[in-house]
């Protein structure tokens, strides 16, 4: 990735936030790398060098400010953007691919030879995939040294080191003092029994009432909620099950996590952050939207409004599925029928706390991935993750309370994510999936659509035949017929996903 080094420096001398996660200050003078925002003075123009990653700076022989911690940054939105190899490898990495199957098993889910990967993620990020899951392991053991009372060893493997040696020579060199100092200078108040607490960071603005009124239209009965503000849900991660609570509050996403394994740590909080769209530049987006006249007055009352992803790319196909041509309310009411067809337990002893806000104290610095460590309130509540294909394909026809068509679809896609046909996950190519899901009898274009959007996370979807979209631009004055809308859309480029959770909102 090509670094402009006059942008870059003038970005670090007005400490401008917005660089955040875009790239990393290497400051030669003191051998340590910073966010663009860092607080402390200016380093000198002869002293700095830029990084694309902060896998790239540890490369250079540079260690994690502790004054800025730069992995409290939220991920560069190029990932989220971009749907080329690069981008779903980053992706795929963030979700803890390499930790769980190595490079080779990386290589194999993005469809190329593990040299030719090593040698594009080299060439736009300074960093191998093994550098780079490197780095984030050793932000997860960073996140359990400070928020839990277990033993180093234990951590060491949780986070997916190799050894307990391998552990400690990577905090030496990424944070520049031992893991037992790690622990030592803690001063985060940690969470109940079991649990994790941690802040999610994002660029502002964001327009939190929106994110949760969209969820709260949309939960399941033992599956997710929304209650006095905060979001939670159940979670099928890689070794096990979850559940996390999530509360909007001032600069951040407090979060509190409990796992069954804590190598779901990582997963978890990527997954999280995917679901809220935290990774995304809503200032560029609302850029865009606001040269629309017609949107211009929405974007100026709601800045920061993003795009409600999901944390379960199978989950989110059966829901489109289900609510093909139907109201909101009628498809609930199917899936909840579903769900208890499935007997699907809630998580037991999953009782999941409440975030409170009180972890706005700046000394409260924990993080993974852009997410550090709050302090959290009680209160329980049970949920559990949605089942897996698997299970689904398990389902009488008595289950599905819908048309013959779209039980069948349901099951087909199933079928093909058992098989591993279908990736619907963040690393999926969207291209393939969007191929693979037209073969399928009873999936349309709107359904496609609305799966790249949530589940893949496409921010450039645009569905003009969708009810409530035609509803919102009529509202706006724009054009409403399918045909004409489509056209009109191309002007909001390439953000029309956000286009459409606005003229949601607008109908």
């Amino acid at each position: 990735m090509e670094l402009d080094f006059e942008r870059c420096y003038r970005a670090v001398d007005s400490r401008d936030q917005r660089f955040d996660g875009w790239f990393y200050t290497g400051v030669t003078s003191t051998g340590i790398y910073c966010r663009p925002s860092c607080p402390a003075v200016t380093p000198k123009r002869h002293n700095v060098r830029f990084f694309p990653s902060a896998a790239a700076a540890q490369g250079a022989g540079l260690r994690a400010c502790r004054r800025c911690r730069p992995d409290v940054s939220p991920g560069s939105p190029e990932w989220d953007v971009r749907a080329d190899v690069v981008g779903r490898a980053m992706r795929l990495i963030a979700d803890g691919v390499v930790d769980r199957d190595g490079v080779p098993g990386l290589a194999a889910r993005l469809g190329y030879t593990e040299r030719h990967l090593h040698r594009m993620l080299r060439a736009e990020l300074g960093a191998g995939p093994l550098a780079l899951a490197r780095a984030q392991r050793a932000q997860t053991a960073r996140t359990l040294i400070e928020s839990t009372e277990l033993g180093l060893a234990e951590i060491a493997f949780a986070a997916g080191f190799g050894s307990v040696r391998q552990f400690n020579d990577t905090i030496r060199e990424v944070y520049g003092v031992p893991p037992s100092q790690l622990r030592a200078g803690r001063r985060t108040a940690l969470g109940g029994s079991g649990t994790i607490t941690l802040r999610l960071a994002y660029r502002p603005p964001l327009h939190a009432p929106a994110l949760l009124e969209f969820l709260a239209l949309r939960t399941l009965p033992g599956i997710d909620e929304v209650r006095d503000g905060t979001y939670r849900r159940g979670l099928r991660l890689p070794h096990g099950t979850g559940a996390v609570a999530l509360t909007p509050a001032d600069g951040h996403v407090a979060a509190t996590l409990r796992l069954t394994d804590l190598r779901d740590l990582a997963p978890a909080v990527a997954r999280c952050r995917h679901l809220l769209d935290l990774d995304a530049d809503p200032v560029a987006v609302d850029q865009t939207l606001s040269a629309d006249p017609a949107l211009a007055a929405a974007v100026a009352a709601e800045p920061g409004v993003r795009v409600p992803h999901a944390v379960d790319g199978f989950e989110m196909t059966v829901r489109a599925i289900t609510t093909q041509q139907v109201s909101l309310t009628s498809a609930r009411t199917t899936l909840t029928h579903l769900l208890t067809t499935l007997h699907t337990p809630a998580l037991k002893g999953v009782d999941q706390e409440v975030c409170v806000g009180d972890g706005a104290r700046e000394d409260a610095n924990l993080l993974i991935n852009g997410a550090e460590g709050v302090s959290v309130g009680e209160e329980g509540v049970r949920v559990g993750g949605f089942p897996a294909a698997e299970e689904v394909l398990g389902v009488p026809d008595e289950g599905f309370r819908m048309p013959a068509g779209r039980r069948e679809a349901i099951r087909a896609v199933a079928r093909a994510v058992v098989a591993g046909e279908l990736d619907l996950e963040v690393g999926g190519e969207r291209g393939e999936v969007a191929r693979r899901l037209a073969r399928v009898p009873g999936v349309g274009p709107w359904t496609g659509g609305y799966i790249a959007m949530r589940a893949l996370g496409d921010p450039d979807v645009f569905m003009p035949t969708d009810l409530a979209v035609r509803r919102g631009a009529a509202a706006l004055g724009l054009p409403d017929s399918p045909a004409a809308l489509d056209e009109y859309a191309t002007r909001w480029r390439p953000w029309r996903s956000y286009a459409v959770v606005r003229l949601w909102r607008a109908a």
